[in-house]
């Protein structure tokens, strides 16, 4: 839509400066699915917040392992290490992995996952105590749509509605994209808390050895 009202504009223009020379629609200062300093200081597409507060029972008795341990992880490889990385915007653990599997669920552009992700991951001591853990996540750039492209067919258009998001909302406009988001970015935080759980209990590849698909008892295929 963006793109239709540039054209628009830069067309506008021509009628009033008959000189004008347009070289593209783009000029990629956009800056449009790839890694940018731009979009993730200033925003693109919709920035949104989730916070949580966990339980400290909860950390020990379910997630296997103690809010110390999170804390200092987050810190270590979050934090430091993506730093040290020259990382753009990916001060988190794997939240590419969420936005792109409901970016296809959902009909959104899977490519429009490398802004998308842009994501830091925030982890402190809460409560009087500091028994409890403070988890948030901060992704100011999440480019998504619940009108138009892929959220018309059928098998996205059921996630959408399962999420109670499909097509525009009557009421206010942008609000079922803005929910999208939200949903992107509440279920990337309960991922991040998952991964850097398992990895601070030492749990990753024994899970992974554990659940993974190679190793699952599959019917044989049929002699060809």
């Amino acid at each position: 839509m963006l793109s239709k009202g540039t054209e628009q504009a830069l067309n506008k223009l021509s009628e009033f400066f008959s000189d004008i020379e347009i070289l593209s629609l783009s000029g990629n200062f956009c800056t449009d699915k790839k890694p940018a300093a731009i979009n993730w200081i200033e925003g693109r597409g919709k920035s949104v917040v989730c916070e949580a507060t966990v339980p400290g029972s909860i950390v020990t008795t379910l997630l296997k392992t103690t809010v110390h341990s999170l804390v200092e992880l987050n810190t270590s490889k979050n934090l430091i290490g993506s730093a040290m990385a020259g990382s753009i915007g990916g001060f988190n653990a794997h939240a590419a992995n969420i936005v792109t599997a409901i970016f296809i669920a959902c009909g959104q552009d899977p490519a429009q996952n490398v802004g998308s992700s842009n994501c830091i991951t925030l982890m402190e001591p809460s409560g009087p105590d500091g028994k409890d853990l403070y988890i948030s996540c901060t992704m100011p750039s999440i480019e998504v749509g619940t009108v138009g492209g892929g959220t018309v067919l059928r098998p996205q258009a059921a996630c959408l509605d399962m999420l109670g998001v499909r097509g525009a909302n009557k009421e206010t406009p942008g609000e079922n994209s803005s929910r999208l988001a939200q949903v992107v970015c509440a279920t990337v935080m309960a991922g991040e808390l998952s991964l850097m759980s398992a990895l601070a209990a030492g749990h990753l590849v024994r899970s992974h050895l554990k659940h993974n698909r190679s190793s699952v008892n599959l019917a044989p295929c049929a002699p060809n």
